[in-house]
């Protein structure tokens, strides 16, 4: 497999071709079908060719979430910070929108459709909770347009317009399931998580795994975030 380095990376995801190579989920089928044909990812296509390159940055700055999240933007900006410095993309510089969710889906959809229709980035680096990233989704594959996921999530979907960079529970829980059950054979699981999104999912995989294998749950909790 070829190697992207950050720059090539970036590039790739900031170019119609590059958004139909990176939108594909692993093992997802291919088409030959641009998408320039669709308003959106011609606007996005315009955008990149100005006089710089728009990118969307979309966490929550406040509320319960912002205390995992500011520093993601940290991350993020201090990135494209180091990339303007060496010389930008395709010789532009990127230039960052960013916008406050606010710990809210409904206040993630608002700004990721403003984000998109009105300040015309080319791509968007955001959300953190499953709940803000399934409230946003919609609007993505509506308007044909790329999310960069940053963390790890519960599976069970697959877009071709979000970028997940996160490992799923195939590639985290159900080893550690494994692990588990040659470790310590024959003892029942006990489940405990928050209740949301990630864990209701995570625990549902982990009943189904463990009744295969011959493993027994005898309780669980779920706690209010």
């Amino acid at each position: 497999m070829t190697q992207f380095g950050r720059r090539e990376f970036i590039i790739l995801g900031s170019t119609t071709a590059g958004s139909l190579l990176l939108k594909s989920c692993a093992g997802g089928p291919t088409t030959s079908t641009s998408p320039a044909a669709s308003p959106e990812a011609t606007t996005a296509a315009t955008t990149a060719s100005g006089e710089s390159i728009k990118v969307g940055i979309l966490h929550s700055l406040g509320g319960p979430m912002a205390i995992s999240e500011r520093s993601v933007v940290d991350a993020e900006q201090l990135a494209i910070e180091e990339i303007n410095k060496a010389g930008g993309v395709l010789g532009k510089q990127i230039e960052t929108i960013v916008e406050d969710g606010n710990s809210e889906p409904a206040t993630f959809t608002e700004k990721a459709k403003k984000l998109i229709e009105q300040d015309k980035v080319v791509t968007v680096f955001g959300c953190w909770t499953s709940s803000s990233r399934q409230a946003v989704l919609p609007t993505f594959e509506s308007k044909n347009h790329m999310l960069w996921y940053p963390v790890q999530y519960e599976g069970q979907e697959c877009s071709k317009n979000i970028f997940y960079t996160g490992a799923a529970p195939n590639q985290q829980i159900e080893p550690s399931v494994d692990w588990l059950l040659q470790k310590y054979k024959g003892q029942p699981f006990f489940l405990v998580g928050s209740d949301y999104v990630f864990p209701r999912t995570a625990n549902t995989i982990i009943k189904a795994q463990l009744a295969e294998k011959g493993g027994k749950v005898v309780g669980g909790r779920l706690h209010s975030p």
